[in-house]
């Protein structure tokens, strides 16, 4: 049974930091694409993050609202996606959702969400 859950989520003030996580069960979670998604209350989910396949040397990408404040990591033996969030701005504030991606086998795959808000 192939399962996402992610953690961490919560209340923060603007300027503070989180880190999500996003426990894999149920899949080969080394051979999957990593994404972090967000949505907004009224608005469409957006991509926020990813990370490739790779051991040695795994590429990131980012939306550009995030780059230099948000950092997605992961680790094979833990088959665990990270999501580092610092300087986090009221904009931030959206249920987050980790997703698996896998071409080569046509799968896709979502946790439930976790919510962050970011407010004073």
């Amino acid at each position: 049974q192939v399962q996402l859950v992610e953690s961490g989520g919560g209340l923060v003030q603007p300027g503070g930091s989180l880190r999500l996580s996003c426990a894999a069960s149920g899949f080969a979670f080394s051979s999957y694409v990593m994404r972090w998604y967000r949505q907004a209350p009224g608005k469409e989910r957006e991509l926020v993050a990813a990370i490739t396949r790779s051991i040695i040397y795994p590429r990131t990408d980012y939306t550009d609202s995030v780059k230099g404040r948000f950092t997605i990591s992961r680790d094979n033996g833990k088959n665990t996606v990270y999501l580092q969030m610092d300087s986090l701005k009221p904009d931030d504030t959206a249920v987050y959702f980790c997703n698996a991606h896998s071409d080569l086998r046509g799968s896709d795959y979502w946790g439930q969400g976790t919510l962050v808000t970011v407010s004073s």
